[in-house]
């Protein structure tokens, strides 16, 4: 049964349900009614909410009039619909997973004039990661923001209060566990054993190893491009019990992550023990499932006496001993595909101890050359 007011009703004569919503018609001028249909109350309402939002009577300059008392949840299937055919498909399905996790429970029912800072900092569990508040925060400003643009109504930004948790320090594999890593990758190689020594010479994502296709490889002027990723997904529709994720292979996750970088010949001899006649390198007649390749890191792990760590890891000791090493940072943020050396500096650049002895012994050196100049 529908609620009083919205509209909507079960029709007795064919068993569907029906919403109604009026439009404003410039030869009437006026308003006139009608309708959509759908199997279910809650396919009506969502039809119905893009509908009221989409019919309202258009203004001087192409603004549309919007009630002050509209509800979020409307504003916000209509922002969905909208970039979903200006967005990546993986970018949208966060979105949608955002709201429909969190936000349509938090602020679904709640008038667009009446959200608030203060309501949505109240609303949210305490339970919920830095991150994840962090991303309500960023998909219900860009609805408010749609709103503001596209129609005659002044919504209010929201300001996130800050927690000042801090920030956590990366972890990379000590020099120990590198050496053991390598002994356990030269026994007995496979597949997966070179997938985790390219992600440690070349700080390769995971999405982007299981995507790798022979053409990327350019053996002959010594190159790889990375122009693919791999991710699973939620799907969605998350009533289909059948495909709660689904696997998309798609662009990097930006313009920088589109690259060609350099590769050595030893690389080139390791991979070419796993040459076949398969497009991908690493998952034969398609990409390799994310899921199975961590599953093989932890067993490879677990093999060589490591204590269970996430696959990015090996990315973030890349980049650490790539400075360490002296490889200036302008071209390791190139190999890496980030758009900012800052970005490379601040998130995945994290000297040991003994690397920051060793620049002080430096310096001390330095002084005494200083000091022995003076005494002469």
């Amino acid at each position: 049964m529908g609620r009083h007011g919205e509209n909507i009703r079960h029709r007795k004569s064919d068993g569907r349900w029906e919403g109604r919503y009026k439009v404003y018609q410039e030869e009437k001028n006026g308003y006139v009614y009608r309708s959509v249909y759908g199997h279910t109350y809650a396919e009506v309402r969502e039809k119905l909410s893009i509908k009221q939002l989409a019919a309202k009577k258009i203004l001087p300059g192409g603004s549309l009039e919007m009630d002050s008392a509209a509800l979020f949840s409307q504003a916000a299937t209509e922002w969905l619909e909208l970039i979903r055919e200006k967005c990546k498909y993986s970018t949208y399905v966060k979105y949608d997973t955002v709201y429909r996790t969190h936000l349509a429970e938090l602020l679904g029912d709640c008038p667009l004039m009446d959200v608030s800072d203060t309501r949505l900092q109240a609303e949210i569990p305490d339970n919920l990661s830095e991150n994840t508040q962090k991303s309500i925060y960023c998909v219900a400003n860009q609805i408010l923001r749609y709103v503001n643009s596209r129609y005659r109504i002044s919504v209010p930004i929201l300001v996130r209060l800050s927690s000042h948790t801090e920030r956590k320090t990366i972890e990379i594999l000590s020099v120990a566990e590198q050496i053991k890593l390598f002994n356990c990758i030269y026994t007995d190689m496979d597949k997966y054993k070179i997938a985790i020594s390219l992600s440690l010479h070349l700080g390769l994502r995971l999405g982007e190893i299981c995507a790798l296709k022979w053409i990327d490889i350019d053996f002959e002027n010594l190159t790889m491009t990375i122009s693919h990723t791999v991710q699973r997904i939620t799907a969605t529709d998350p009533t289909d019990e059948a495909s709660r994720t689904n696997l998309l292979e798609s662009d990097p996750k930006s313009d920088c992550s589109r690259r060609i970088i350099p590769v050595t010949c030893e690389i080139l001899h390791m991979l070419d023990q796993i040459h076949d006649d398969q497009p991908y390198i690493f998952g034969g007649t398609k990409p390799l499932e994310p899921r199975t390749m961590q599953y093989q890191f932890k067993r490879i792990l677990r093999e060589a006496s490591i204590s269970e760590r996430n696959f990015h890891i090996l990315r973030h000791t890349f980049a650490t001993n790539c400075v360490e090493k002296g490889i200036d940072v302008k071209s390791l943020s190139e190999i890496l595909g980030h758009s900012d050396v800052r970005i490379t500096l601040n998130r995945y650049v994290h000297p040991t101890m003994d690397a920051k002895r060793l620049q002080l012994e430096q310096l001390v050196h330095f002084y005494s050359q200083i000091c022995e100049q003076a005494q002469h």
